[in-house]
């Protein structure tokens, strides 16, 4: 079973890990265009909107978005990973407050229109999509960290750190964050098919990409209308998001399956053995009328 997840994971994030980053290297230069929405034609997956080669706005489209995803989903932890170790490891109320208060703030409007209000005054790019959805992710992340985190941080020897002089990057890091790693790795992989749904939904509505980009997000945005015509313009990127998303956790399920202690073949614990059942005809202990106060 877990070499099956591993080959499932594998497979399905190999191959739209592949077409986004090695795709461009193989596109080659656009050909003529065709009529709208039809097969064929020297086009093996046929063509767009606007006449163009499906199989090569394939090739091009996958690195936007995965390179948006990957980079919004580092950024988040790398603001909410001190934050959430500061508020669990302070001593000091007041900091813990000072840091966890404007993050529910931030929690408590829709990531979405974050990205539609900001996308309303500037308009951001590729870089911009990954810094916005950086910023909505940060306030989730940083109270999974600290949940995470303030159990570990409780224990005695985080306690016998701190006498002994170790520095604060040590025990949070060295300590405190070895304990909740598997928390941390399991909320990533959420995080990131996440992360990937807000970037793909703002390409999706046009936001930090062109209407005629070369994006997966945009590809099925603008084939829509035409698929029942021609299904291959939106069925490759959709499978491809979809396959990126269902790889990304599987791997993630799999990694933290294989980190799970369990017990070799053979040799189980046996169960303990059952008291034996009150014999009604036993003798009842007399009860010694000098012991009693």
């Amino acid at each position: 079973m877990r070499r099956r997840r591993w080959a499932c994971a594998l497979i399905g994030l190999a191959v739209p890990l592949l077409l986004a980053l090695l795709g461009p290297l193989f596109a080659g230069e656009p050909g003529p265009r065709g009529a709208s929405f039809t097969t064929g034609g020297g086009h093996g997956a046929g063509t767009d909107f606007v006449g163009r080669d499906v199989w090569r706005q394939v090739l091009l489209g996958g690195r936007p978005v995965v390179l948006a995803a990957l980079a919004a989903t580092a950024l988040a932890y790398a603001v909410a990973l001190p934050l959430g170790l500061c508020g669990a490891l302070t001593h000091r109320r007041w900091l813990d407050e000072l840091l966890s208060r404007p993050l529910d703030v931030l929690l408590a409007v829709p990531s979405l229109l974050i990205v539609l209000l900001v996308a309303a005054v500037v308009r951001p790019g590729a870089a911009g999509i990954a810094l916005l959805v950086a910023l909505v992710n940060i306030p989730d992340a940083a109270r999974a960290v600290r949940a995470a985190a303030a159990e570990a941080a409780a224990r005695p020897v985080v306690e016998a750190l701190r006498m002994q002089g170790e520095s604060w990057a040590r025990t949070a890091l060295g300590c405190v964050g070895r304990a909740a790693l598997r928390t941390l790795a399991a909320d990533a992989g959420v995080r990131l098919t996440g992360v990937l749904y807000l970037v793909a939904t703002a390409s999706f509505l046009g936001v930090g990409a062109a209407p005629d980009a070369a994006d997966w997000a945009v590809m099925v945005d603008r084939n829509r209308t035409g698929m029942f015509v021609q299904p291959w313009a939106v069925a490759l990127p959709a499978l491809l998001i979809v396959a990126l998303t269902m790889g990304t956790n599987l791997l993630f399920d799999a990694a933290l399956a294989g980190r799970t202690p369990r017990p070799a073949p053979g040799r189980e614990r046996p169960p303990a053995p059952e008291p034996p059942p009150a014999d009604a005809t036993s003798p009842v202990p007399r009860r010694n009328e000098k012991d009693e106060p």
